[in-house]
C-alpha cells in the first residue's frame, strides 16, 4: 500500500520553529514532486510549498516565503518542511502530497495522487 506519513507537528510559541517530515511507505519519492499544504479551521486547504524531483525547483506561498524551507532526502525517502518564525496564523493541519508530474503553482489538489493523513501545528502562547 502506498502511503505518505507526516510527523513533527505540535504546539509551539510564536517565533518558534518546527520541522515537519513526510515519509513515503511502499514507494520511492525519487520521481515525485512533493507538495506541502495546510488547512486552518474554517478555511480551504492551501498550498504552502513544493519541491521538484532532485530539488531543482522549489516554490513557496508568499505567506511563508523567507520563513519556511522545503528540502528532500531521497536516500531516506523523506521530504522536510522547516518552519521558522512561526506565527499564530500558521496554525493548521499540514499535509504532504505527491505528484508524478510537474504540477502547477499555485498548486491544484487534483494534481496530487497521494496524500498523508496530516499533522497538527498549533502556534500559540
Amino acid at each position: 500500500q502506498l502511503q505518505l506519513v507526516e510527523s513533527g507537528g505540535g504546539l509551539v510559541q510564536p517565533g518558534g520553529s518546527l520541522r515537519l517530515s513526510c515519509a513515503a511507505l511502499g514507494f520511492s519519492l525519487d520521481y515525485y514532486f512533493i507538495g506541502w499544504f495546510r488547512q486552518a479551521p474554517g478555511k480551504e486547504r492551501e498550498g504552502v510549498s513544493y519541491i521538484s524531483t532532485f530539488g531543482g525547483s522549489i516554490m513557496y506561498a508568499d505567506s511563508v516565503k523567507g520563513r519556511f524551507t522545503i528540502s528532500r532526502d531521497d536516500a531516506k525517502n523523506t521530504v522536510y518542511l522547516q518552519m521558522n518564525s512561526l506565527k499564530p496564523e500558521d496554525t493548521a493541519v499540514y499535509y504532504c502530497a505527491a505528484c508524478s508530474y510537474s504540477p502547477t503553482w499555485p498548486p491544484r489538489e487534483n494534481d496530487y495522487a497521494y496524500w498523508g493523513q496530516g499533522t497538527q501545528v498549533t502556534v500559540s502562547s
